[in-house]
């Protein structure tokens, strides 16, 4: 080979390299039940935030003590890593006066996004007052909080279809939302899908994939049943007879993750958001082999 061919090949995968490097990823925590799985919490924070992440969030409990928590949580990462940290608000089983008071308490301690949801039901019959739309509404009324809310590649359990999936997010976004992040997906082609037709209905916004690594393939069928997402033939086959194996399920898993985030980073996707599950070693394991 010669020195310009040398130079050029060179030249090419420094290219290749920086097209498909991820910009920014954040991570997605929730409130530990016990004094335990506190402590796994702070050890997965304080590991996740050497890669420097665009943000922490934290999910948001239906009752006053859970929500508690949720402000504890967010506030103390803030004051200790110096991360923007994202709490989620949700609609259910809050009056707009309560959830005002709430929002106006983290605006003033310094907490200035927010992860809007409607939230789940309480039971089978529940009828909501408020929807997502609704609180990102009122949050903007509140102060300029920076608005992130919730998108479904493979339509949410309750939609009707998909088309109403991408009305509802259109509106969310018109009432001021930043960006969305996606429930966890493993067809890419579904993610795709969804994106491109956001873009043909004038949604402008980032659409941050939702990345789920698998560390307990039973538990994920658990998820997948109650979030409508489609688990691939592939991947059943590749967690067959491994149903207490967990060590090897953790490695497949990253392996699987890997392969995700490299196919949507050769689609333009940049961010990724990481649902944690309060542990930090396989998606710490992610990122590594991703560069970040």
């Amino acid at each position: 080979m010669t020195f310009f061919n040398r130079r050029y090949q060179e030249t090419l995968e420094k290219k290749l390299i920086s097209n498909y490097k991820v910009n920014h990823c954040s991570f997605e925590f929730f409130p530990p039940k016990n004094i335990l799985e506190e402590e796994k919490l702070w050890t997965s924070i304080s590991k996740l935030s050497t890669l420097k992440p665009t943000f922490f969030s934290v999910t948001y409990g239906a009752n006053s003590g859970e929500r508690k928590k949720t402000y504890n949580i967010v506030k103390k990462i803030y004051k200790n890593t110096g991360i923007v940290s994202v709490p989620h608000m949700t609609c259910v089983d809050a009056s707009p006066i309560e959830l005002q008071k709430i929002a106006e308490k983290y605006w003033c301690s310094g907490l200035k996004s927010i992860l809007a949801l409607r939230g789940d039901a309480p039971h089978k019959n529940y009828i909501h007052d408020m929807y997502a739309v609704d609180l990102v509404k009122l949050l903007k009324k509140i102060a300029d909080f920076d608005i992130s809310v919730a998108a479904y590649p493979e339509v949410h359990p309750e939609s009707k279809n998909y088309i109403l999936d991408i009305i509802n997010l259109k509106k969310k976004v018109d009432a001021g939302a930043n960006r969305a992040i996606t429930q966890f997906f493993f067809n890419i082609d579904s993610y795709l899908r969804f994106r491109d037709n956001c873009v043909q209905h004038g949604i402008n916004i980032e659409i941050i994939p939702g990345i789920l690594p698998i560390s307990n393939f039973q538990q994920l069928q658990r998820f997948s049943a109650l979030t409508n997402v489609k688990i691939p033939s592939w991947i059943f086959h590749m967690f067959d007879c491994l149903e207490k194996d967990f060590m090897t399920q953790e490695v497949i898993g990253s392996v699987i993750a890997v392969e995700m985030v490299k196919k949507l980073l050769g689609e333009g996707v940049k961010n990724f958001h990481f649902y944690t599950l309060n542990k930090h070693k396989v998606v710490y394991s992610i990122c590594y082999m991703l560069g970040l």
